[in-house]
C-alpha cells in the first residue's frame, strides 16, 4: 500500500511531489504545450481572429465553462470527510473552488456579448458536433472514474493549461486594446481570471492528487492519471484544429466566391 504524501517544499515546484508525479509532469508537457501555444491562441492574443472564428470558439467553448461546476461536484460527491486525509483536502478545495466557478460562466457569456453573440445563440449551440467532445470527456471521467483520476483531467490539466492560455492571450495587451474602453474591462474579466491562475490552479490539484494516490501508487494507477490528463491536453487541441479546419474552409470559401 502507497504510503502517504504530504508535501513539505515550495507549491510549485516539481521537486516537492513524488517522483511518479514528475514523470507525470514530463509525459504529460507536450501534449499540454500544444494547447497552450496553439496558432489560435497566438491569433487572439494579437487580434487576428476573424468574428467568425471568435463566435464559433466562444458558442463551442461554452458547455465545459457552464459545467465545470457540475464536474467538480460529482468529485466532491466522491469524497467523505474524516475517510482519508487527501480526501479531506478535496472536499475543503472544491467546496471553495465551485462558488469561485459559478462566476465564470457570467464572465464568459459578458466576453461573448462584447463579440455580438447572443445568449441564444450559445444556448442554441449550433456548432459541429467535434466541438462537444471535450465536455462530454469531462462529464465522462467525472461520473466514470475515481476522485484522483477524475481531478487529474479537470482540475489539473484543464485549469492549469487554461491558465497558461488565458495568460498568453494577455501578454501583449493587443487584443484588450481592440475592444471599446468602455467595455473593455467587462469584456476582459474572464480571460483576466484565468490568466492569474497560470501558475498555482494546477500545483493545488496536484497536491490534491498525490496524497490521493500516495508515494508509490501502482502502474496502473500512474497510468490512469497520465492518460487522463493527456486526454484532456488532446481533446482540447482537437477543439482548436477543429476551429481553425472551419476558418480556413471558410476563407477558401469565401476566395472561391470572389474569384468567380
Amino acid at each position: 500500500m502507497s504510503e502517504f504524501f504530504d508535501r513539505t517544499g515550495p507549491l510549485q515546484e516539481a521537486g516537492s511531489y513524488p517522483q511518479w508525479a514528475q514523470q507525470l509532469i514530463v509525459d504529460c508537457q507536450a501534449s499540454k504545450d500544444r494547447v497552450s501555444g496553439h496558432e489560435l491562441y497566438r491569433r487572439m492574443r494579437d487580434a487576428e481572429l476573424s468574428p467568425a472564428l471568435m463566435r464559433l470558439y466562444l458558442i463551442g467553448g461554452w458547455p465545459v465553462v457552464e459545467q465545470f461546476p457540475l464536474y467538480m461536484s460529482q468529485n466532491l460527491l466522491k469524497t467523505r470527510f474524516a475517510r482519508h486525509p487527501g480526501e479531506d483536502m478535496a472536499r475543503r478545495w472544491l467546496m471553495r473552488n465551485i462558488r469561485v466557478e459559478l462566476n465564470h460562466a457570467a464572465y464568459w457569456l459578458h466576453w461573448a456579448a462584447a463579440h455580438g453573440v447572443r445568449l441564444a445563440e450559445i444556448q442554441a449551440q449550433d456548432v459541429p458536433a467535434e466541438l462537444h467532445a471535450l465536455s462530454h470527456w469531462c462529464w465522462h471521467t467525472c461520473a466514470s472514474d475515481s476522485l484522483a483520476v477524475a481531478m487529474a483531467a479537470t482540475n489539473y490539466a484543464i485549469e492549469g493549461v487554461t491558465g497558461e492560455w488565458s495568460a498568453l492571450v494577455c501578454s501583449n495587451g493587443v487584443y484588450e486594446n481592440a475592444f471599446p474602453k468602455e467595455g473593455r474591462k467587462r469584456a476582459m474579466k474572464w480571460l483576466k481570471l484565468h490568466a492569474q491562475y497560470a501558475d498555482a490552479h494546477p500545483w493545488e490539484a496536484l497536491e490534491i492528487i498525490c496524497p490521493l494516490a500516495g508515494t508509490n501508487p501502482s502502474a496502473e494507477l500512474r497510468r490512469q492519471l497520465r492518460d487522463a490528463s493527456c486526454k484532456s491536453y488532446d481533446y482540447m487541441y482537437l477543439f482548436l484544429e477543429r476551429c481553425m479546419q472551419l476558418e480556413e474552409a471558410r476563407s477558401a470559401r469565401k476566395l472561391a466566391v470572389g474569384a468567380e
